[in-house]
């Protein structure tokens, strides 16, 4: 399977002032996917501006025609599956089926607890998680559902007419611990990883690869379990969270060593963040723009 540059673009302009154009150049620029956090406030971000996730998609739907557009990714941490299936249907319907619905547990971070609550455990995000897809695939599936859960429920809740894309549009499930996986397995379209968070700060761009070999098979155990060929999942890898940092963004042949490496491991998918001056992920614009034009022609 061939090789898709996406990218993700961090909603922290207004749509008046570069917002708006990001989006559009990015489809310009031929990316694949333009993806958007879905957080209520985000690390460095928190006290700077910081949009909605699917109000920022619709937006970027009605001035884009070709370019695939998602989260990476939504959690628990506020969403309600009811609500979400709604506006993702809406927004599936507006793009005209373009939407990919990146999906993972969530973390300890601000929006853990920006609804007053107190983080869970990492046990009960997990259950969570697994009730929280299991029921949005129930309802981006169904005309009218009913659901009594641990977390969630939902009482003759209507769909209709559905999400554009059929049976619904596709899960791209972040995960690297057993149940995650078997989650990506059973509902997943896409698998999304950021790699090993353990080598972030010490470890070395070898270590990595080795660790997200050792994910990849899991995935594929993950797969074998309930007879599915893990070879019809597409793996999506994230950057900027591996060792590597922001070096395969230097040049156009960093770019094209780092994803040949992580293609040998059967990525589907590299997704680059748009540059953003003064932050972690910042890179030269003229680059992250050679990269996007250029590289996939050296992969392929």
């Amino acid at each position: 399977m061939s090789l898709r540059l996406s990218t993700v673009i961090l909603p922290y302009r207004r749509w008046s002032e570069g917002g708006r154009q990001a989006w559009q150049r990015a489809e310009e620029l031929g990316f694949h996917t333009a993806y958007t956090y879905d957080h209520l406030s985000w690390r460095s971000f928190r006290d700077g501006p910081w949009f909605g996730a699917v109000p920022t998609l619709t937006a970027a739907a009605a001035v884009t025609d070709r370019l695939r557009l998602g989260t990476l990714v939504t959690s628990p941490n506020f969403r309600h599956p009811v609500n979400l299936a709604k506006e993702l249907i809406s927004l599936d319907d507006i793009s005209g089926g373009r939407v990919t619905l990146g999906i993972g547990a969530g973390g300890t971070g601000f929006d853990a607890t920006a609804l007053g609550q107190e983080p869970w455990t990492p046990r009960e995000r997990a259950d969570r998680f697994a009730e929280f897809v299991a029921l949005l695939d129930q309802l981006l599936t169904e005309d009218s559902v009913s659901y009594e859960g641990d977390f969630y429920s939902a009482h003759e809740a209507r769909n209709i007419p559905g999400c554009v894309q059929r049976p619904r549009l596709p899960f791209a499930v972040a995960a690297t611990g057993p149940r995650g996986l078997r989650l990506a397995a059973r509902y997943g379209q896409a698998w999304v990883t950021t790699g090993d968070p353990k080598l972030y700060e010490n470890g070395t761009p070898e270590q990595s690869v080795q660790a997200i070999r050792g994910q990849v098979g899991k995935l594929a155990d993950a797969c074998a379990e309930i007879g599915r060929d893990v070879a019809g999942l597409d793996k999506i890898l994230l950057t900027g969270f591996t060792p590597d940092r922001g070096r395969p963004l230097e040049s156009l042949d960093a770019f094209v060593d780092f994803a040949g490496r992580h293609q040998e491991l059967g990525f589907t998918e590299i997704v680059v963040h748009w540059p953003i001056p003064d932050s972690d992920f910042a890179a030269d614009e003229k680059v992250f723009e050679q990269i996007a034009m250029e590289a996939l022609a050296q992969l392929h």
